[in-house]
């Protein structure tokens, strides 16, 4: 199993599956049937070992709770990420209104979550199959993400799907704290730990915001003045809006406006 099979099966699964288009049973609205959620995925292959997984339990990266790729997986050697880009069609209704998510979005958000969770298995799969162990960290049983209301450790989690791109080479956090990559932020990540020894990518870049310009579009964006370029993101303020789409479009819920009419979306 080398690094470049696996960019296959995937690509071929994103390709293939049924789960990438919206069905006439979990569809918003009649035109939306057929709505295709993702194009192809890009991946980054780090090693479990990088000392930069380490600085992130710095308490100003995340913090001691979160968990190194050894510790979710014992001699583990790669650490894989990806990440799927929303289709024109996602991107483009949430331009519409500027301030309530699109149906399209609200579609990507939680039909496209699914759809990340079920590469992740099937990749996982192939890996077992291949007589590599490997796990999925958001999957796992110790996984753990919580809201300020939870806990001490507010907006925090033992794993992060960003903070593995990073560290892995797939790209550097944007003004809004998503990840900007080759192909822009406008998407979903995923992430799976394995015993597989695969040659880690080089990194294009040194700087944790060295693809963000500072342009501040997003902040413009955000329907409720969560960004702002001189204190970062407020993440609590983002997370009340969430909540209020979860009330209003129940049972999804999503946002995703600093991710589209900004310069990275793509």
């Amino acid at each position: 199993m080398d690094k470049q099979n696996i960019v296959k099966i995937a690509s071929e699964f994103i390709k293939t599956s049924e789960l990438n288009y919206i069905s006439n049973e979990n569809a918003i609205s009649e035109e939306l049937v057929g709505m295709k959620i993702f194009e192809e995925p890009i991946f980054a292959f780090g090693s479990a070992d990088d000392e930069n997984f380490k600085l992130l339990k710095y308490p100003n990266a995340i913090g001691e709770h979160f968990l190194l790729p050894n510790e979710w997986l014992p001699n583990a050697k790669t650490v894989i990420t990806f990440f799927l880009p929303f289709t024109d069609e996602v991107i483009k209704g949430n331009k519409k209104d500027k301030k309530w998510p699109s149906n399209q979005w609200l579609h990507g958000r939680i039909e496209g979550q699914v759809l990340v969770k079920n590469l992740c298995l099937f990749i996982n799969s192939k890996l077992n199959e291949a007589n590599y162990e490997s796990i999925i960290p958001t999957l796992d049983n110790r996984f753990w993400s919580s809201t300020e209301s939870e806990t001490k450790k507010s907006f925090s989690s033992n794993w992060s799907e960003r903070h593995a791109a990073f560290v892995c080479g797939l790209g550097t956090f944007g003004l809004s704290k998503g990840i900007i990559t080759e192909k822009g932020m406008a998407g979903r990540l995923g992430s799976i730990i394995t015993k597989v020894q695969l040659i880690p990518d080089n990194k294009n870049y040194t700087d944790i915001y060295e693809y963000c310009t500072m342009c501040g579009a997003c902040v413009k964006s955000c329907p409720v003045d969560a960004i702002s370029i001189i204190n970062g993101k407020d993440h609590k303020k983002c997370s009340d809006f969430l909540d209020l789409t979860s009330e209003k479009y129940k049972p999804r819920y999503g946002c995703g406006k600093c991710q589209v009419s900004v310069p990275c979306e793509r």
